[in-house]
């Protein structure tokens, strides 16, 4: 996740308690784990059900945590439009709310994620210039973590959405990843510049004229079999491509395990080395695990926003708030803004 660097006043992060499909106990539980580890640089307000939520908080509970009543809340199955419309005090909207009236810094929900990026969008509205919102997801390497986006924000684009994805992906990246001009690629079917789609061809082009620039360190087209290498720092895709890329690395973690256990089954190895190769593995598939990052920023938002797996873990929850808090620290929207409009400059 983003460093946390020291800051004179707390980080105010609203956190949807409503959201996720185990909610609130695990969001109090995540959350209060999450002060604990920050202590006086982060203070959370907890959006939901007010009963509901201080039943799972104790009496004693730190004073950084605060509950701030929303009387209805927006399940993982609802239409988002439809909610949105009928739940006007969800916990999604007064969560956003806050952050629009200024008085929370950053929002994190792991509940129905189309209601959080409709509210967003409506309730926070888009950067200056940005055309989509995008999402990024996370893929372990060899060398480090790649940053992909879009992972399923947009599912169809146009040339100049993956163009932009690439723009804001590169700012999130120098923070996320800790590098000052992190690497870019577009996701294709071959290397060639040539190959792919229309839309792929075209976005290539301007990507590369922005690489000349020096605008941007395009490194070209990046196969499907690259990805996991390290082909690129940030990674450029639709919203289709990423979201089926983005899963089937999840499955990773689940399924070599799967394999594994069958293999040591049929050569009945005996249980020492047996547990030397789980224990291996075990340690080789902790980055894949969704929870070691907790959420996924909304990139192109006029705000921090942050959205987080619905099946998150008190783990997972935790890594979202202190993620939340981290952006929030690092000015990432208004890195995003500067970024995109010194580009559109240099264009013009």
């Amino acid at each position: 996740p983003p460093s946390r660097p020291s800051s004179p006043m707390p980080v105010r992060v609203a956190v949807d308690a409503m959201g996720g499909d185990h909610a609130p106990g695990v969001v109090v539980e995540g959350v209060l784990d999450a002060v604990e580890e920050a202590g006086d640089r982060l203070t959370v307000l907890l959006v939901g059900k007010a009963d509901e939520v201080r039943a799972e908080l104790a009496s004693d509970h730190p004073p950084q945590v605060r509950v701030v009543d929303a009387p209805e809340a927006i399940g993982m199955g609802e239409s988002p439009t439809v909610a949105l419309r009928q739940k006007p005090n969800s916990s999604i909207h007064i969560g956003i709310g806050a952050v629009k009236q200024g008085k929370a810094d950053g929002f994190a929900s792991a509940g129905n994620t189309g209601a959080v990026m409709a509210a967003a969008l409506f309730g926070l509205g888009r950067l200056p210039g940005v055309l989509r919102p995008a999402l990024p997801g996370y893929l372990p390497t060899p060398a480090g973590t790649c940053v992909l986006l879009d992972v399923g924000a947009n599912v169809e684009v146009r040339p100049e959405h993956l163009v932009q994805f690439a723009q804001m992906g590169a700012v999130f990246g120098a923070a996320f990843l800790g590098k000052e001009s992190p690497t870019g690629g577009l996701v294709n079917v071959g290397e060639e510049p040539g190959k792919g789609t229309d839309t792929v061809k075209e976005a290539y082009e301007t990507l590369r004229e922005l690489g000349d620039r020096g605008a941007l360190q395009f490194v070209g087209n990046v196969e499907g079999r690259d990805i996991l290498q390290h082909g690129s720092d940030v990674c450029v895709c639709d919203g289709f491509v990423g979201n089926v890329v983005l899963k089937l690395a999840e499955s990773v973690a689940t399924i070599l395990p799967a394999m594994v256990k069958a293999e040591i089954g049929r050569q009945e190895l005996d249980g020492e080395k047996a547990q030397t190769v789980g224990g291996v593995l075990k340690g080789m598939l902790e980055p894949f695990d969704y929870q070691a990052f907790g959420g996924v920023p909304m990139l192109g938002i006029d705000g921090t926003v942050v959205i987080g797996h619905g099946g998150s873990s008190a783990k997972a929850i935790r890594q979202m708030v202190l993620s939340t808090a981290g952006l929030v620290e690092q000015n990432l929207t208004a890195r995003i803004a500067r970024a995109l409009q010194d580009n559109a400059s240099e264009a013009s």
